[in-house]
């Protein structure tokens, strides 16, 4: 079995201050964040391919991050790597009372509200722990990517009540936006007021998405991954006739554009 100390070993010689690497040594919190964001991304990148290969290194590249994260709290007297090994595993058996509690729990076998009731539990204890009342949207990182964070506002809000009944309002709504962002846009000097007003059409568009129970972000790489094809297919029919994309013009690429899709349709 492979062993985590042979990692810790390694992550605390690259951030031993004399003999360590240059680069480990000066890093914080802050600044290893975004690698270990983008570690998470790479591994989800990994998944959708389907490559394990992949998978096992981008698994190991994030693990590492992890105990990096460790290794730098452990130097401040934070925490340790055990404590956060011996976190998730309380955590887990916590949230899951139907397979490690008692008989009777695990008798009574999985409720669908009990990984929900758990996380409020863990969520007040915390603000009580910094001595402050729990708001109902707190826990909700603000780091999340932006769709993946409002459907998660929004489906936190829906279980209080606070949610459209069906799909007619939220067009309603749509339709009302769309209005609101074409005043801002012929209001002169009203910069923050078109940002703010082009937000709430993505935002009731998430909410869309979460009634149709489609995950806003993988929507929105499904058109990504079509719009990079189709642009593709532009190119391809460019080439094909020598014109270069500067030269092209406006109707001979919607053209082409247009080619792509009904290609796809057949």
């Amino acid at each position: 079995m492979a062993d985590l100390t042979r990692l810790q070993a390694i992550m605390a010689r690259l951030r031993n201050p004399e003999t360590g690497c240059p680069w480990d040594v000066k890093q914080n919190f802050s600044s290893i964040a975004p690698y270990t964001i983008e570690e998470a991304y790479e591994v989800a990148d990994a998944i959708a391919r389907n490559d394990m290969n992949d998978l096992r290194d981008e698994l190991g590249d994030l693990l590492f991050q992890v105990v990096f994260h460790a290794q730098m709290a452990n130097e401040n007297k934070a925490f340790t790597l055990d404590d956060v090994i011996n976190g998730i595993c309380d955590k887990m058996e916590r949230r899951h009372p139907h397979v490690f509690g008692t008989d009777a729990q695990i008798a009574a076998g999985v409720q669908a509200e009990d990984w929900e009731r758990h996380k409020e539990r863990e969520r007040s204890n915390k603000s009580k722990e910094n001595n402050r009342k729990a708001g109902f949207l707190d826990g909700i990182a603000r780091t999340l990517p932006r769709l993946k964070r409002a459907q998660k506002l929004q489906a936190r809000a829906a279980r209080v009540g606070f949610d459209w009944p069906d799909l007619s309002p939220i067009f309603a709504k749509l339709d009302e936006e769309v209005a609101e962002l074409k005043e801002a846009i012929d209001t002169p000097d009203n910069a923050d007021n078109i940002a703010d007003e082009l937000g709430d059409i993505l935002f009731v568009c998430t909410n869309l998405a979460r009634k149709l129970n489609i995950d806003a972000e993988s929507a929105l790489e499904r058109s990504n991954v079509k719009f990079e094809r189709r642009f593709a297919y532009i190119e391809k029919c460019l080439t094909e006739r020598n014109i270069s994309l500067d030269d092209a013009d406006l109707d001979l690429m919607e053209r082409y554009w247009v080619e792509a899709k009904a290609i796809e349709r057949q």
